[in-house]
């Protein structure tokens, strides 16, 4: 459950940053405070938002295995982690189709993105 929980992290986290990547190397010149702005909203996203959500995430992950021969799938994940995903992919889904200049969106694909990658490594570390 750990081990799908990084998997999941880190791919959605990749997905985002190559979303992102692919913007800025459509732009010329290459938007450096986008992306130095991203890296930067990465690395505090992670700090204050989603190591402590991985943290609870690992813990409870945790309290489920002993004893149980079978835990959902989805668990690695609480129900209201599932209604911030889904509010996340509405809101990029419509920044996405918004005529919001992609300049904009680098900093917040990269930051979300690097987040999620930063994050997922301690469910990696986890698995001991």
């Amino acid at each position: 459950m750990i081990l799908l929980a990084g998997i999941v992290w880190s791919l959605v986290g990749v997905a985002l940053v190559l979303t992102a990547s692919g913007w800025f190397y459509a732009i010329r010149p290459i938007p450096v405070i986008a992306i130095g702005s991203g890296i930067v909203a990465g690395a505090a996203i992670h700090r204050f938002g989603f190591s402590r959500l991985a943290a609870i995430n690992l813990s409870r992950i945790r309290r489920q295995s002993p004893g149980k021969e079978k835990v959902c799938l989805f668990a690695f994940q609480n129900w209201k982690s599932y209604i911030m995903i889904a509010i996340m992919m509405i809101v990029g889904y419509a920044l996405r189709h918004a005529p919001v200049p992609r300049i904009y969106l680098i900093p917040i694909y990269m930051g979300i993105g690097l987040a999620l990658i930063f994050s997922s490594l301690l469910y990696y570390q986890a698995i001991r």
